[in-house]
């Protein structure tokens, strides 16, 4: 009988080692791989950027758009209504334009200020909320002379838009092409120093780097003095500066100012906002557009005539062409020269924005 006892007394004292030694265990593995995973989770961005496996995109992407929005609200941008912007907007009765990615309406505050609200329009909702972000999380987070103010942004369930000043002359582009009031060049000087000096913010400034991606004179906005405003972000990538370049998943920007690279299996850079920059800056000195059928087949493509007359040493003749006046000369000769520079075709060859 006491051998029995002894036996079972053995046996339950070998089962509650046991049983410590796996609690044991699993604590250990427990705490040896808590900071492992917090330390994913914090790289992740948290809650709002983890996308748990069987979670459906459009959950995920709302859990992303929530913390998107919570981060914005402890920045500058103004979180609206869409009965506010309907009654700023007189329920969007003046359409100022239409673009790639929305309609764009005049309104005005309680308080006079004049304001334009941008709303985003898109073939799907996914697009939409990405064009969403990326204005908002660009231009919301920076501040400028030279760039155009967001004032706030709207996010509903019919309604993404965002609301921007009101720039009272326009873009630059109805001045180049289309306005019967013709800019002098020295004020188009002035816009191609505020606008370079907007784009070298972006690049060089800011806490993070931003690329534009579509840098052209539609979005370049004149205000009532035609100081200009770099406008529309719907393209716009934030980039760690130690990043030399980036990954694209498709085409960016407008055909005629894309750089390249943009277009092909290269490594994308900033640069490729100093190429548009450069294409800008030969529609400046002609105003015209880069390509025009309609002059002599040598002048078809600005870029290359102006680049075969400064190869000639001809440029005085370019800008005799252009209509540029002798007292304005040496300065339009300067344009060309840093034209040609931006547009070259490596992208390590062009000047960064700061020197331009």
């Amino acid at each position: 009988m006491s051998d029995d006892t002894s036996s079972e007394a053995g046996s339950g004292t070998a089962i509650a080692i046991v049983v410590v030694v796996v609690i044991i265990v699993k604590i250990s593995i427990f705490f040896w791989v808590l900071p492992e995973c917090l330390k994913r989770y914090r790289a992740n961005g948290g809650i709002g950027s983890f996308q748990q496996r069987g979670t459906p995109d459009k959950q995920f992407m709302t859990l992303t758009m929530d913390k998107f929005l919570n981060d914005m609200e402890r920045e500058k941008p103004i979180r609206f209504t869409d009965q506010q912007l309907r009654i700023a907007t007189d329920n969007y009765s003046y359409h100022l334009g239409s673009g790639g990615f929305g309609s764009v309406y005049k309104g005005s505050f309680s308080n006079g200020t004049i304001i334009a609200v941008k709303v985003l329009l898109g073939s799907s909702d996914k697009i939409i909320d990405q064009q969403f972000m990326a204005e908002v999380g660009t231009i919301g987070k920076v501040h400028h002379f030279n760039l155009v103010r967001l004032y706030g942004f709207c996010f509903e369930r019919n309604l993404r838009a965002l609301v921007y000043e009101y720039m009272v002359n326009g873009s630059l582009e109805k001045y180049l092409f289309h306005e019967s009031t013709i800019l002098s060049f020295e004020k188009l000087h002035e816009i191609a120093i505020g606008t370079a000096r907007g784009i070298a913010y972006l690049h060089e400034e800011c806490q993070q780097r931003i690329i534009h991606y579509d840098i052209k004179p539609g979005n370049i906005l004149l205000d009532r003095n035609f100081c200009p405003k770099v406008a529309d972000f719907g393209l716009a990538k934030l980039c760690n500066r130690d990043h030399t370049h980036i990954s694209m998943t498709g085409g960016r920007g407008t055909p005629g100012y894309a750089a390249p690279e943009l277009w092909m299996p290269f490594p994308v850079t900033h640069k490729c906002d100093v190429y548009s920059f450069g294409m800008l800056l030969f529609e400046i000195i002609g105003r015209r557009k880069n390509h025009n059928i309609n002059v002599p087949e040598s002048q078809v493509w600005f870029p290359m005539w102006a680049w075969e007359k400064f190869a000639a040493g001809d440029v005085g003749e370019l800008i005799t062409c252009c209509g540029i006046e002798d007292k304005d000369r040496e300065i339009a000769e300067r344009i060309v020269n840093v034209a040609l520079l931006c547009v070259q075709h490596r992208p390590e060859a062009r000047p960064i924005m700061s020197v331009v």
